[in-house]
């Protein structure tokens, strides 16, 4: 792996250890509260298991059941993943006004990447940054969209990782996401050799 590549790596572990607390955090709450009330609820199940409804309770049942399977697994398979995604992408489409949607979005963007199904990641990132401006997360939601973009094996765009690295230090400065996008910001255009006689440089003065 390149030398650049293993630091965009620990960029991404970095946020992720922090997005996952958070993501659980916002769920956990929530789960019993909608259990006691879910049973009420009609529920179309085809033979595939997937639910066909727009009721919020039952969305986020399927959502929550989804998301144990992935927690639980140990490879995440493409159909398991899509069947995740399909679920916490429903959920937050149909209830938008639940402040849950923007994190099942943000989950769902994850691992849409994970499958490397980056066209639905894309579409997810976006409109978790976009639909939920106040999504406290909005920063994570951001970055990783920006690495999709900074990354040449996925959308390859430089100028448009610059741009969102550069929006979310403004818009989100002294937090972690700043932090981040201004390091992954400063390694975009820069060979390995640069990067090393930098960090070299860097680790000299110290």
């Amino acid at each position: 792996m390149k030398f650049k590549n293993i630091i965009k790596q620990i960029l991404l572990i970095l946020l992720a250890a922090v997005t996952v607390f958070l993501l659980f955090y916002n769920c956990s709450g929530k789960t019993e509260e909608i259990k006691s009330e879910a049973k009420k609820d009609s529920v179309i199940v085809n033979p595939g298991n997937s639910v066909y409804t727009n009721e919020c309770r039952t969305l986020y049942l399927d959502a929550i059941k989804n998301d144990s399977i992935i927690l639980a697994a140990t490879e995440l398979k493409p159909e398991v993943g899509n069947k995740a995604v399909k679920a916490f992408t429903d959920f937050s489409f149909y209830c938008k006004d639940d402040s849950l949607a923007p994190v099942f979005l943000l989950k769902a963007g994850q691992i849409a990447t994970s499958i490397n199904n980056i066209p639905q990641a894309q579409v997810c990132y976006e409109k978790c940054s976009q639909d939920f401006p106040n999504f406290k997360n909005r920063g994570a939601a951001m970055f990783l969209l920006a690495q999709l973009y900074d990354e040449v094996t996925l959308l390859n765009d430089e100028d448009r990782a610059r741009e969102l690295y550069g929006k979310i230090i403004n818009l989100f400065p002294n937090t972690e996401w700043a932090t981040q996008a201004d390091a992954a910001r400063a390694l975009i255009g820069k060979t390995d050799e640069q990067i090393i006689k930098e960090f070299e440089k860097k680790n000299s003065k110290k």
